[in-house]
């Protein structure tokens, strides 16, 4: 048994509180101790919702297990209906009330409500937040999705864009990037969902001409019941990079019966050019280890060696759903994936592959700082900071641009660097010299390790050492240290030296 500190998701309940969380006339009725009200906080302070989760708490305590916790829910479901008046209610049972065994479900069902109950059976103890939040997405459209109506003749294609939620990974920006996508298409939007839909919303999912599944691992079981109930295809492609969103595009105007051309040729995207432009030292072979959920960490993998140039090193996932899409696309790399909810091996991992930038969740942020390695999150779990005001979606054009910015930036230093390299021998930016704006400290922090004491460098060795940029020499010192120290060689040469970068950048 291994206690977990820190953990990628948390309990399925979670994942049924984002559902309910993103929709309207929709309340959640949890049975669960004092304790577990503290998911609220996920909502108000992380994601900095204006209002609390529409979920109401049992709250029993200790003293309540002997007595009759059954009623107790009886009670809470019936004052939620009776408080919020929703549209529907869905009910279920957190990780410590689920041992109790009192049935929800039920429960709920025997109040005779006037309106529909859905029960959620969500097994705590085997499985997590986002199989939780899609099992509760497809509890829901299956209950409530009424048969379409006859289409009508001429009318613009329609689709249904599913799976953002309420404390998603830039889920709000991604949705207005997509929207607005589809709208320049020419394509209408049926619903949205579950973020922003009413339950009768939910009644009209079968009404659309396709599905739009910006995310599979919550929207993916209700597009596939969707497809058997009304034969409402999906899309498969994630439109996160600037390939993926072109061919989303032509994905989405193939499946409404669209010419994709003019918005295709008419996109400009600032990324594809920048990438292009940016010397390519600062792009082209950097080694890069990926992590996060399966839909962000293969599409950072594609965009990272496609449109940047990287070198994949890592990639890999903390969603075991998705385990065999994640090998497979390491083994195309040459690699062996991540698959794992501990953090502590995935940062084993990280140090295994001695990556020059990590792509990661909030977890790889901690590991990089303690490593020493530039990092962008592009996955939950994340932190307050990655909920901007301001507009910043992962998807589409804007989200090429985004992404861009947000991985290449940790690699370059800016002007500072440059003015190193032609004005070294100057007594402001000698060989020694930190960047300013590290502050006093800048010089220890980035100050040469001691080598072992078997080990010294040639003069001319180390004047070559000097010459590489400061924000890696401390690296390349570490790299050739430990290939001579591997290869029994006392003295590092110049040719040492070198036979080390192309020993490394292999």
């Amino acid at each position: 048994m291994q206690l977990a500190v820190w953990t990628y998701e948390g309990p399925p309940h979670i994942g049924a509180m984002r559902v309910a969380t993103a929709m309207q006339g929709l309340h959640y009725v949890l049975h669960a101790p004092q304790g577990d009200t503290y998911a609220d906080l996920l909502f108000t302070m992380i994601e900095r919702r204006g209002a609390r989760p529409p979920v109401t708490y049992t709250t029993f305590q200790a003293r309540d297990l002997g007595g009759d916790t059954a009623e107790l829910f009886k009670t809470a479901a019936r004052e939620a209906f009776e408080r919020f008046r929703p549209q529907a209610m869905i009910v279920g049972a957190s990780c410590t009330a689920e041992l109790i065994q009192d049935d929800p479900g039920g429960l709920a069902r025997a109040l005779g409500l006037p309106i529909p109950v859905v029960a959620l059976e969500l097994p705590s103890y085997q499985k997590k937040e986002n199989w939780g939040a899609a099992e509760t997405f497809y509890r829901l459209v299956r209950s409530l999705s009424a048969p379409p109506a006859p289409r009508a003749e001429g009318r613009a294609p329609s689709c249904n864009i599913l799976g953002p939620t309420a404390l998603g990974f830039r889920h709000r920006d991604d949705l207005r990037e997509i929207t607005d996508l589809l709208t320049r298409l020419g394509i209408a939007i049926n619903v949205t969902a579950p973020l922003g839909a009413t339950p009768a919303d939910l009644a009209r999912l079968g009404e659309a001409d396709f599905n739009v599944v910006l995310y599979p691992e919550i929207a993916g079981p209700a597009a596939a019941w969707l497809a058997r109930a009304h034969a409402q295809p999906a899309t498969k492609t994630i439109p996160i990079g600037l390939g993926a969103t072109r061919e989303f595009i032509a994905e989405v105007a193939a499946l409404a019966g669209l010419d994709a051309a003019p918005i295709l040729a008419a996109e400009t995207v600032r990324s594809a050019w920048y990438s292009r432009s940016v010397d390519s030292n600062y792009l082209t072979g950097k080694r890069v280890f990926v992590f996060g959920d399966a839909t962000h960490a293969l599409a950072a993998a594609r965009m990272a060696t496609e449109e940047l140039g990287f070198t994949l090193v890592g990639l890999g996932s903390y969603a075991r759903e998705q385990a065999r899409e994640l090998r497979e696309a390491a083994k195309a790399h040459g690699i062996e994936a991540t698959i794992s909810d501990d953090y502590l091996a995935v940062e084993a991992a990280i140090q295994a592959a001695q990556p020059e930038l990590i792509l990661g969740t909030q977890m790889e942020r901690h590991t990089a700082k303690r490593l020493g390695i530039p990092c962008a999150v592009i996955s939950a779990p994340v932190h307050v900071q990655d909920y901007p005001a301001r507009y910043s979606p992962q998807m589409g054009f804007e989200g090429a641009n985004v992404l861009f910015d947000t991985w290449v930036h940790p690699l370059m230093m800016g002007l500072e660097e440059h003015l190193l390299g032609m004005f070294r021998e100057d007594f402001e930016f000698h060989g020694e010299a930190a960047p300013s704006h590290l502050g006093a400290a800048a010089a220890t922090a980035t100050a040469a390790p001691t080598p072992p004491a078997t080990l010294t460098w040639a003069a001319e060795a180390e004047r070559e050492l000097g010459k590489i940029p400061f924000f890696v020499r401390g690296k390349a010192r570490r790299n050739t240290e430990r290939y001579a120290t591997e290869r029994g060689i006392g003295t590092i040469t110049i040719e040492a030296l070198y036979d080390a970068k192309a020993h490394f950048s292999r």
